[in-house]
C-alpha cells in the first residue's frame, strides 16, 4: 500500500459515507474494497454501491448494484447483488439523470441499514458529462467523504468543484504507479461474461402487454421494432429483479428472463443485446419509439 492510503482507509472507516472517484485503472475499486474490509473488521455493516454500469462488480452491467457486507465472507460473494436499480446503458453519456437517480436511490437504501455506505462511481470524470454526473451524485447523496484517485492533475477540476459546492471532506490520494491497467478487450470480455451470467438458463418467456412498460409505448409503435431490446424486470416496489430481452415473434411481444417471478413491469433500456454473443448495441430510444433523434 502506497503512502497515504492507510490514513484514508482509517478516515473512511470512521465516516458514515464515502464516495470514490477516479479514472479507469486507478485502483478506485480496490481502495474502496479495502475500506469495506477494514470497516467489517472493525465491526461495521457496510453497504457497497457499485455505480460502474459498464464494468459492474455487483450484479449485471447496465445496472447500479448494492451489496451488504456484514462479514468478510460476503466479500467472497461480492458479485451477488442484494438490490439492483436498472439504468439501461453502459455509458452515462445520455443517461446522466437515470444513473444519478439509481446511485442515490441505492445509497439511500443502504444508509437505512448500514453503518457505512461506500459508493464506487464510474470512471467518467472529464468534461461536462463527468462533472455533471459527479456533482449531482454528491448533491443527492451528500457523502461525508469524497476520495479522489489522483493521477497527475486529472482529478483537480472535479475535486475543486466538489470542495466549493459541498461540505464533504474531499481527499486526493496518489495512484499506485505499479498498477497494471486492463486492456479494452479485457474489459469488454468481462462485460460480456457478466451479461452471459445475467441471462443464464433456465430462461422463461412471458408474453407481455403494451401496458407494462416504462416509458409507455406509443399506440402507433410497431412492436417488432422492440425485438432484441434490453429491459429491466421490475418488482412493483421500485426495485429491479434482473435483466430481460424483448422478443417479437408470431405477432406477439415476449420477454426472455430468468428473473420473471414477481415481475410487475418492464423498463426499456437504450441497448439491444444479442442472445448468442451477448454483445450490446446502443439504441436511441426516442428514435426507436417516436422517430425523433
Amino acid at each position: 500500500m502506497i503512502e497515504g492510503h492507510s490514513d484514508v482507509i482509517a478516515k473512511v472507516v470512521k465516516s458514515s459515507s464515502a464516495m470514490f472517484l477516479g479514472a479507469m485503472d486507478t485502483g478506485k475499486t480496490t481502495t474502496a474494497l479495502a475500506c469495506a474490509r477494514a470497516a467489517v473488521e472493525a465491526g461495521k455493516v457496510v453497504g457497497f454501491v457499485d455505480a460502474d454500469i459498464s464494468n459492474s462488480m455487483i450484479g449485471p452491467p447496465a445496472c447500479v448494484g448494492l451489496k451488504y457486507v456484514r462479514t468478510l465472507e460476503d466479500l467472497d460473494r461480492f458479485d451477488e447483488a442484494d438490490a439492483l436499480h436498472f439504468v439501461g446503458a453502459i455509458s452515462p453519456n445520455k443517461l446522466v439523470l437515470q444513473q444519478v437517480i439509481a446511485t442515490a436511490a441505492l445509497a439511500g437504501k443502504a444508509s437505512a441499514e448500514c453503518d457505512l455506505v461506500i459508493i464506487d462511481t464510474s470512471s467518467v470524470i472529464s468534461g461536462v458529462i463527468g462533472e455533471t454526473l459527479k456533482y449531482h451524485k454528491a448533491e443527492l447523496i451528500r457523502p461525508d467523504m469524497v476520495v479522489a484517485m489522483q493521477r497527475g492533475a486529472e482529478m483537480e477540476p472535479i475535486s475543486g468543484m466538489l470542495k466549493r459546492f459541498f461540505s464533504a471532506d474531499v481527499t486526493s490520494i496518489a495512484v499506485d504507479p505499479d498498477l497494471n491497467p486492463s486492456s479494452p478487450d479485457q474489459r469488454a470480455e468481462r462485460r460480456t461474461e457478466a451479461f452471459r451470467k445475467a441471462f443464464a438458463p433456465e430462461l422463461g418467456r412471458w408474453r407481455v402487454r403494451s401496458t407494462v412498460f416504462a416509458p409507455t409505448l406509443p399506440p402507433a409503435l410497431e412492436q417488432s421494432r422492440l425485438h432484441g431490446m434490453l429491459v429491466g424486470v421490475q418488482d412493483g416496489h421500485g426495485g429491479c429483479l434482473g435483466l430481460g430481452r424483448l422478443e417479437y415473434d408470431d405477432g406477439a411481444l415476449r420477454v426472455s428472463t430468468n428473473t420473471g417471478e414477481g415481475m410487475q413491469g418492464l423498463r426499456i433500456g437504450s441497448l439491444s443485446i444479442d442472445p448468442e454473443t451477448f454483445a450490446v448495441t446502443p439504441v436511441n430510444l426516442r428514435d426507436l419509439m417516436f422517430g425523433v433523434r
